[in-house]
C-alpha cells in the first residue's frame, strides 16, 4: 500500500472534523493527485459548496501528481497530530 493510500485510510480515523479550510485542502489535493487538473465548468454562484471545492482544486492547476499526493499526506499527518 502506498503512503497516499494509507493517508486516505488514516484521515477516516480523525476524532474531530477538520476545519472547512482543511477539508478543502484535502479535497483539492486528493482530486489533483487522482484526476489531474480541474475539468468542467465552474459551478454557479448559488452552489457555494461545490464552487469552493472547484476553486480550491483549480488553484492547484499544474501541480504534479506526486506533489499533490505528498501535500495530501502531509496534511493528513498534520491533522492526525492535532485531531487524533
Amino acid at each position: 500500500m502506498s503512503a497516499f493510500e494509507q493517508a486516505q485510510r488514516d484521515v477516516k480515523t480523525l476524532t474531530q472534523r477538520p476545519s472547512n479550510e482543511d477539508m478543502l485542502s484535502l479535497y483539492a489535493h486528493f482530486k489533483q493527485a487522482s484526476a489531474g487538473d480541474v475539468s468542467g465548468s465552474r459551478p454557479g454562484m448559488f452552489d457555494m459548496i461545490n464552487r469552493a471545492k472547484y476553486d480550491a482544486w483549480a488553484a492547484l492547476k499544474g501541480m504534479s501528481k506526486a506533489a499533490a499526493e505528498q501535500a495530501y499526506i502531509d496534511k493528513v499527518n498534520g491533522l492526525l497530530k492535532t485531531h487524533a
